[in-house]
């Protein structure tokens, strides 16, 4: 390990894919995303690999997170978003066809393993066109490791709860939202 980041070859990645998968599935089986809905997800490698946040920055657990949450969302028409760490505060990193579509302002930066993290920096180099943005206002969202990913969703966050509760080492918290509810005694809601 040099300056927080780890040369260690992580031996699990086949679980870490698997319970990646589990997480995303769990969430979008109850989240009701539209396709061209945002999903935003922060990550830890450093707590995927039974680390403290920002300690142990590992690449190769980044891409994997980033690859199989990019391949299944794009399936499903959904855009990931990715969180960068708080060098970066807390940019997020989309394609910049999704910045277009949403008129998001793109700033320049490019992630790099510690000063954006390793799965925003697995996020740039795998995107078509990646560029970053300050804030988005995401429909769901996973945080794998207590990256505090709410900034960046839509109001209303709903908890979800997955019966998946870590991703390697890291614990996970995930969210929906839905439209404010407003009036009076006498409005009617539909979620």
């Amino acid at each position: 390990m040099a300056n927080g980041i780890s040369t260690d070859q992580y031996k699990d990645l086949d679980l870490i894919k698997q319970e990646t998968l589990s997480v995303l599935d769990e969430l979008l089986s109850v989240a009701n995303l539209d396709r061209g809905d945002i999903l935003v997800v922060g990550c830890s490698t450093s707590e995927v690999s039974k680390h403290s946040i920002g300690s142990f920055s590992n690449a190769e657990i980044g891409k994997v997170i980033f690859e199989t949450l990019h391949t299944e969302l794009e399936k499903n028409g959904i855009h990931l978003a990715t969180q960068c760490c708080e060098h970066l505060n807390r940019a997020i990193i989309i394609e910049k066809s999704v910045a277009k579509e949403y008129r998001l302002p793109i700033v320049n930066v490019v992630p790099q393993l510690k000063a954006g993290g390793s799965f925003s920096t697995a996020a740039f180099a795998g995107f078509t066109n990646p560029v970053a943005v300050e804030y988005i206002q995401a429909q769901a969202g996973i945080d794998i490791g207590d990256t505090l990913i709410g900034m960046h969703l839509a109001p209303v966050a709903v908890p979800v709860r997955v019966a998946t509760k870590e991703i390697g080492g890291a614990h996970i918290v995930c969210a929906r939202t839905r439209g404010k509810y407003i009036g009076g005694e006498r409005a009617c809601y539909n979620g």
